[in-house]
């Protein structure tokens, strides 16, 4: 699944950097993407020196240089592994909106290409947890209450030891944000996901499973494995 999903996403790569002079993508910081982020660096045929790198949500609260933060997270896997033209880390501080500000003007200068992303047990996208999601969202990126089920599963992938120690609140890009880049790329895995993938395919698109709306992106693909696939 990994592989399949970095194949795709150095394919995209190659052939939008074939047919333009730069190409902005942005990335989920998560284990299920670990898979597809160690093929995709292993990649010898992408010029990383035109590729733009963002990604898509942070913790609120943690100090600067945590290990639990995403930018670390991304930083060990991606960041710092590739020769980005440059690389745009989300940095919570002080002022939280002048943070969302500077954060979506980064993100606006030009058009997102490509998103690399996956889907929450309770079904998110970035940390758009059913109770704060919006479809119609007018922010591109904001603050957000985290929901109980959302800082459990950070317990439950080894990212904290305790759920007292996850944050309660996050800076994300809002859907609407994702939705406008050119493709998505959306990898699943695991056997606590299935019942989220079961809604994301087959249940109403509605806030309750905010992945829902992916079905409406122009050019999604969605990577599952035999455990989070509800059709399997």
């Amino acid at each position: 699944m990994g592989a399949a999903a970095a194949a795709d996403v150095a394919q995209a790569l190659i052939e939008r950097l074939a047919s333009q002079p730069a190409v902005r993508i942005i990335f989920a910081a998560a284990p299920s993407q670990t898979e597809m982020l160690n093929v995709l660096c292993q990649r010898q045929d992408i010029d990383w020196r035109r590729v733009t790198a963002f990604h898509m949500d942070e913790y609120v609260g943690l100090a600067e240089g945590a290990p639990e933060r995403f930018s670390e997270w991304l930083n060990a896997h991606v960041f710092a592994k590739l020769p980005f033209a440059a690389v745009h880390r989300l940095a919570p501080g002080a002022d939280l909106e002048a943070e969302t500000r500077r954060y979506a003007g980064l993100l606006n200068a030009a058009a997102i290409d490509l998103v690399c992303l996956g889907v929450g047990v309770n079904g998110h996208i970035a940390f758009n947890d059913p109770p704060v999601a919006d479809f119609n969202d007018p922010l591109d990126v904001k603050i957000v209450t985290l929901d109980e089920v959302c800082r459990r599963q950070q317990v439950d992938d080894d990212c904290f030891a305790r759920i007292e120690d996850v944050p309660k609140r996050a800076i994300t890009l809002t859907v609407p944000r994702l939705m406008r880049s050119g493709q998505a790329f959306c990898v699943v895995p695991g056997a606590t996901k299935r019942d989220a993938v079961r809604g994301v395919l087959h249940g109403p698109m509605t806030t309750a499973c905010p992945a829902s709306v992916l079905r409406q992106h122009p050019a999604c693909t969605l990577y599952l494995d035999r455990e989070s696939d509800p059709d399997a």
